[in-house]
């Protein structure tokens, strides 16, 4: 079990940092423009990797449907990139950590 829990804070801590980076990113645009200014993740991967974008929808609507990916996916690329990978941290962090020990249980027992 403590490979896997290793996985899934080492997938946290890269969501973070990725979310660290596209916050600076929409930081620095918030500052230079003097009002707010957030980037949707679909802009920020068309701006990366416009072909895997393009792939992933085409996949997307070829395996499960058009209204998947209107209804799923969009929605979810609409939001701020930071907001996104910020939750996807949260996410596999509370899956990686340890379980707390329950009461009447030796510590370091399985």
């Amino acid at each position: 079990m403590r490979p896997i829990r290793f996985v899934f804070r080492l997938l946290s801590a890269l969501a973070l940092a990725l979310a660290v980076i596209l916050a600076v990113g929409d930081a620095a645009r918030t500052i230079a423009a003097s009002s707010l200014q957030v980037t949707p993740l679909m802009t920020s991967w068309l701006r990366t990797a416009p072909a895997g974008a393009e792939a992933a929808e085409s996949w997307v609507k070829t395996h499960l449907g058009a209204p998947a990916w209107d209804w799923a996916f969009v929605p979810v690329l609409g939001l701020p990139g930071f907001l996104v990978f910020g939750v996807i941290a949260l996410l596999f962090y509370a899956l990686g950590r340890k379980p707390k020990p329950r009461p009447g249980r030796i510590a370091g027992t399985a």
